[in-house]
């Protein structure tokens, strides 16, 4: 497979590409407000203006078509202009995690082979030092996405001038063409890039604006971090498409969250289900007015439905929509809208308007309804496949269906539940045991504020079940209270061995638990409360 192959319908007529989609909602509202970050606000003209004075930028840089860009950065309009920029010049988006530095980052960076690197603040000084000690042999280039946080022209400061030249666009993109490798979270094993092209992105686009009911008329917050599929391709860009009025924050701080609201009549939010909460026992809510906020999204992590149900009840005239899905379909697969959570307020619904799911059990045959399965998705979002890793990409994909790795039931009006990773899913003493269903146990008892519960290899057991639990300020609790709640209501096979209390647990800035850390940390070591 060549990752760079283009698609065959002539690239000069090809306008299913990621920049007109931004270029036709200028033309339908030139001065409608499109975005605003901090103290700047951009109409639709004056964003399209800006995306053509970087693409011209980036067309004068050197880089030949498909060259990969990676975007090393926090939240900012800045970013939002580069991806589009990037898309309209026929570059490769990466967008990077900004918590990664060191060994992780040289890896991701030196993987995608990225050219040139666009980075904000000290994370400048973290691609410097890998450049100093010669692990980025691939990398040209590295600009500042911000003024005034080293040297060079920043990108925000070519998008806002306006005597910047812009060139006509002669990169001729086609919808075939890769325009994004979407890293993979990693929390199951090393992350590898999800060729997305453009076709794939506008696909899923058009997904969500259907599944999410999303309109031009709403008033979205997107605080999540971009370099995340969910914020960048199921809330951004279909806005941006649409023409609506987006407010964008640097990061998913709940008292700036809440005053923004308040404050601009807000109605559309998402955020990672580690954030919503949190959001739903912050002191602000009893004095804002939230009573704009009618659509609200989670998803990146699966909720717990006793927590589901207390946010429910804490916001009960705001719809609630569960996204599921997964970077390699860009992401969203299948969401659950407001009116179907009283039904089955465990499932995350059934799949997208783009996306075919289907559930094969252990024997490699369909399930039958209710019988639990690996769910596999075929769809024109899909990715073309993992960058650089052939044998991957063929383990992924079983007769043109994508294999998720995660491990679901499907009821018989075609509603989905997740009942784990498969890889997560615990083997002790030989009987198979999903996490979720001992966690949603152990979220009954109030003390809990957090849990996850993983399997640790054991001589015994083959694999002991372990619970890691954060509790909520000024409680306590025990091993064996944990123990004894989960005893009266699972099988006795399914309490917890082990049970240890921790002040945090590890994630990602997407919100992702990283289960492989905490079995990680907990391979031959003795827990607490044993």
């Amino acid at each position: 497979m060549n990752p760079l192959a283009s698609g065959t319908q002539s690239k000069s007529q090809d306008q299913n590409t990621i920049d007109t989609l931004l270029r036709r909602a200028a033309a339908r509202t030139p001065k409608a407000v499109a975005l605003s970050f901090e103290e700047r606000s951009w109409d639709y003209q004056q964003l399209d203006a800006a995306v053509h004075r970087l693409t011209t930028r980036l067309q004068r840089a050197g880089l030949p078509a498909g060259s990969r860009v990676a975007a090393y950065a926090a939240n900012s309009d800045a970013y939002a202009i580069l991806f589009i920029a990037c898309a309209a010049s026929g570059l490769v988006h990466v967008p990077v995690n900004f918590a990664l530095k060191g060994e992780e980052l040289a890896y991701l960076l030196n993987d995608s082979g990225a050219a040139l690197v666009i980075a904000d603040g000290p994370r400048m000084d973290l691609v410097q030092e890998l450049r100093d000690a010669h692990k980025l042999e691939q990398l040209q280039q590295v600009w500042p996405m911000l003024p005034g946080e080293s040297p060079g022209v920043s990108v925000l400061e070519t998008a806002l001038d306006q005597n910047a030249p812009i060139d006509a666009n002669t990169s001729q993109v086609s919808s075939g063409d890769l325009v994004q490798l979407l890293y993979t979270s990693g929390t199951t094993s090393a992350p590898k890039g999800a060729m997305m092209t453009h076709a794939a992105l506008v696909a899923q686009y058009i997904s969500a604006i259907i599944a999410l009911d999303l309109e031009a008329s709403d008033r979205p917050l997107i605080a999540m971090p971009l370099y995340h599929s969910a914020a960048m391709h199921v809330f951004l860009l279909p806005y941006l498409s649409l023409g609506a009025s987006i407010r964008l924050l640097a990061k998913p701080d709940i008292g700036q969250m809440l005053e923004r609201v308040e404050a601009e009549h807000i109605n559309s939010l998402f955020l990672a289900p580690t954030v919503w909460v949190p959001l739903s026992n912050h002191p602000d809510l009893e004095t804002r007015n939230l009573d704009s906020l009618a659509k609200a999204q989670y998803g990146a992590s699966i909720m717990p439905t006793t927590v589901l149900a207390r946010l429910r009840e804490r916001f009960p005239k705001i719809g609630f929509y569960n996204c599921f899905g997964q970077s390699e379909l860009g992401p969203l697969c299948t969401v659950l809208r407001p009116e179907e959570h009283d039904a089955r307020p465990a499932s995350c619904g059934r799949p997208v308007f783009h996306v075919e799911a289907r559930v094969i059990n252990a024997e490699g045959q369909l399930a039958e309804a209710g019988e639990p399965g690996e769910i596999q998705y075929r769809s024109p979002q899909v990715m073309s496949g993992y960058w650089n890793k052939p044998e991957e990409t063929e383990q992924a994909f079983t007769d043109g269906w994508f294999r998720s790795g995660d491990q679901v039931a499907k009821d018989r009006g075609g509603y989905i539940q997740v009942v784990d990773r498969i890889k997560d899913v615990i083997n002790t003493g030989g009987v198979l045991v999903a996490p979720r269903e001992v966690e949603d146990a152990i979220y009954e008892l109030p003390e809990v504020a957090e849990v996850a519960v993983v399997g640790i290899d054991d001589p015994r057991w083959i694999e002991a079940i372990t619970a890691v639990i954060v509790l909520k300020d000024d409680t306590h609790l025990s091993a064996q209270a944990v123990r004894d709640h989960v005893k009266s209501r699972l099988a006795g096979y399914k309490v917890p061995k082990r049970v240890d209390f921790v002040a945090q647990l590890p994630r990602n800035q997407s919100g992702k638990l990283l289960k492989r850390q905490l079995r990680a940390e907990r391979t031959g070591v003795q827990g607490a409360g044993n």
